[in-house]
């Protein structure tokens, strides 16, 4: 669960998530990836990202870290080409481009990030700087 209220808050009014922005749907297409749902945790050696993108391919898939600590996570799925001896009764599967983007804290290791996908679940793990452990100076007390 987020501690970050979702886009839809309380009685319908639209809240900003500071920490990230989505952008869904091409040429006025409503996709069904609007449903689609990322999963941020932190452990203490990363942070890990978990995007389910049921259907799509890593070839379909582009991660990237912008300018400015911005973890990019974008891609599209494309529509099936139609065959005139076809008749479609009913399309739900969501397609069209897809974009989020997360600000990602001053700890995070850019060059080293890493993403895989297994069973439709992308998996970006960025990991940390570790923390340094407070210097303590003894100050000996005279008199």
């Amino acid at each position: 669960m987020s501690l970050i209220p979702s886009l839809l808050g309380n009685n319908n009014r639209i809240v900003l998530d500071p920490f990230s922005s989505d952008v869904w749907g091409s040429n006025n297409e409503v996709s069904a990836f609007v449903n689609a749902r990322v999963d941020w945790k932190e452990t203490p050696e990363s942070h890990v990202f978990k995007a389910d993108l049921p259907g799509l391919k890593k070839e379909e898939v582009k991660v990237e870290v912008e300018e400015g600590r911005v973890l990019h996570i974008s891609g599209e799925r494309s529509v099936e080409k139609e065959d005139k001896n076809e008749k479609w009764h009913r399309v739900e599967r969501g397609r069209g481009k897809f974009q989020r983007k997360f600000w990602l804290p001053e700890n995070a290791k850019l060059d080293e990030v890493t993403a895989s996908m297994e069973n439709g679940v992308l998996t970006v793990t960025v990991p940390k700087v570790p923390e340094k452990e407070p210097q303590v100076k003894t100050i000996q007390i005279t008199g």
